[in-house]
């Protein structure tokens, strides 16, 4: 018969294995919103750069006037389109690194230095999904072996030793 500690094991094992079977989704949820994402910011960059282009100016020759100018807010539209210049590059650096990894590494890839405000939303609207996939599948077994191993190294923390029963010796 199963003893409490085996079925708090088994429990342990499953969530574990339940829990990391959801990454491969995260990342995938992730990935499509830094795709839609860069696809914004290209597209809003690309306009910036005609409007340069159309006056005979590059992008950098564009910023210095933004930058120069006495005109507040214009200072500050050029400091919001640097920010989405850099972030632009930076969803681009990432979109590469998910891009160049077999499907079981990019949870992990994720994790690495994610967009705050894509995480924050993937996270937010997060929906579970069941694992069919091969890599799926790996990382609920390995959630569940660590879970599993969790459960098992502290329950030998925690186990009563037996004493051996004492025995008449009759001399």
């Amino acid at each position: 018969m199963f003893g409490l500690g085996r079925i708090l094991g088994l429990l342990v094992a499953l969530s574990g294995g339940l829990v990391t079977s959801q990454a491969p989704e995260l990342a995938q949820q992730y990935r499509q919103r830094m795709n839609g994402a860069m696809n914004e910011l290209g597209g809003v960059i690309a306009a910036f750069d005609r409007d340069a282009a159309n006056n005979n100016l590059s992008r950098a020759d564009i910023l210095k006037v933004y930058d120069a100018s006495t005109v507040p807010v214009l200072r500050d539209r050029g400091l919001s389109m640097r920010v989405a210049i850099d972030r632009y590059g930076n969803l681009i650096a990432q979109s590469q690194a998910f891009e160049s990894l077999p499907p079981i590494m990019r949870p992990i890839a994720l994790l690495k230095n994610p967009d705050a405000v894509l995480f924050k939303g993937t996270v937010s609207d997060f929906e579970p999904a069941v694992p069919v996939t091969p890599h799926g599948l790996v990382w609920t077994a390995l959630g569940a072996i660590f879970g599993g191993g969790l459960s098992w190294g502290l329950g030998r923390l925690f186990r009563r030793r037996r004493v051996p029963p004492v025995r008449n010796i009759r001399v």
